[in-house]
């Protein structure tokens, strides 16, 4: 059964096929802000802005506090290996801590080095110029403690053992990165959808390419690839951040890029008109080669590459949970 979690400030979603799309809602004023799924141990994690991390054991029918020392957890991954029968989680806060769980999140261990990178004192968050914070947190799939970890603002940082050491941002690459990605069938490729634009590296974040031909919105928020094809990617964009994120003043776009060279187009049909809707939070999943998902403040829609259009997915919302941003949605099996 196909089950997707949406986050917003309000409540944790949980959407779930079975003979209709049916929704439940959980974590109701906890401002979640990020989620991770952990399909080889049957888990969800959920960090919250002020009340901390979550933890559900049951695809999200139930939900428990876990034993974390920060109440900001602005990111959060797991990390699955071969034949492991859970993954290391890795949470992220504001101000920028980094920490790491081999025990399912009973137990978390800081990981200092990030904050001693050279670049750290450079790292700002414009509208709270004094902080900043982990923005996203991606684990490479073919290597085992390697990680891709942005910094709201100021670099795209990578460590090679889970984040005891680091490797500090490099020259020519993503400044502002809000979502990164990776692909099982490409090692080395990278991802970026960042407020300076989009970028992609082929060697593990040592280089990176700016990659524009197309994009009209030049302030990318999500970016997500086709489980089956590693260079077919859509990412969702807008002119700045004051049309991203509010459903009052936005204006947001979906561009698609079929292939390897060739630029981005946009890709709306079926989504709503793009002034009101916030940027889209997109996601795929392994299972389903071809078919993305994107959440935003109009509901849940789905396409597939083949078809070249969204299809809002036929769910009863609750009343007014929409009407703040969407922070994040995932895809799993149950």
């Amino acid at each position: 059964m196909t089950s997707i979690v949406i986050v917003t400030p309000d409540a944790v979603l949980l959407v779930r096929q079975g003979q209709a799309w049916t929704v439940e809602t959980y974590l109701e004023g906890m401002k979640a802000g990020a989620v991770a799924v952990d399909e080889s141990a049957g888990r969800l994690y959920v960090g919250t802005s002020g009340n901390g991390l979550y933890r559900s054991a049951d695809g999200g029918r139930s939900w428990e506090a876990l034993p974390f020392d920060h109440d900001q957890v602005s990111a959060v991954a797991v990390q699955n290996s071969s034949g492991a029968e859970q993954g290391v989680v890795y949470a992220g806060t504001a101000p920028s801590t980094f920490w790491r769980s081999d025990d399912g999140g009973e137990s978390w261990q800081e990981q200092t080095a990030m904050t001693e990178l050279p670049s750290a004192s450079e790292w700002s968050f414009p509208p709270q110029p004094d902080t900043h914070h982990v923005r996203w947190i991606e684990p490479d799939p073919h290597v085992a403690g390697k990680l891709y970890v942005a910094i709201e603002a100021g670099a795209l940082l990578r460590a090679e053992d889970g984040g005891q050491t680091w490797r500090d941002r490099v020259p020519g690459g993503p400044y502002d990165t809000h979502t990164a990605a990776t692909h099982p069938q490409a090692q080395g490729r990278v991802y970026s959808a960042a407020g300076d634009g989009y970028y992609e590296s082929a060697d593990g974040g040592e280089s990176w390419t700016r990659l524009m031909d197309g994009l009209r919105h030049r302030y990318l928020v999500g970016v997500a690839v086709d489980p089956g094809d590693a260079d077919t990617v859509v990412v969702s964009a807008a002119r700045g951040p004051r049309m991203s994120y509010h459903p009052r003043g936005a204006e947001a776009y979906v561009y698609c890029k079929p292939a390897a060279a060739g630029p981005f187009k946009m890709a709306m049909e079926g989504l709503p008109p793009a002034e009101g809707t916030i940027a889209s939070r997109l996601a795929t999943h392994a299972a389903q080669p071809g078919v993305f998902y994107a959440a935003n403040n109009h509901g849940l829609f789905r396409s597939n590459v083949a078809e070249r259009r969204w299809q809002a997915l036929p769910v009863e919302w609750p009343e007014g949970v929409f009407r703040n941003r969407v922070n994040a949605v995932a895809v799993f099996e149950e």
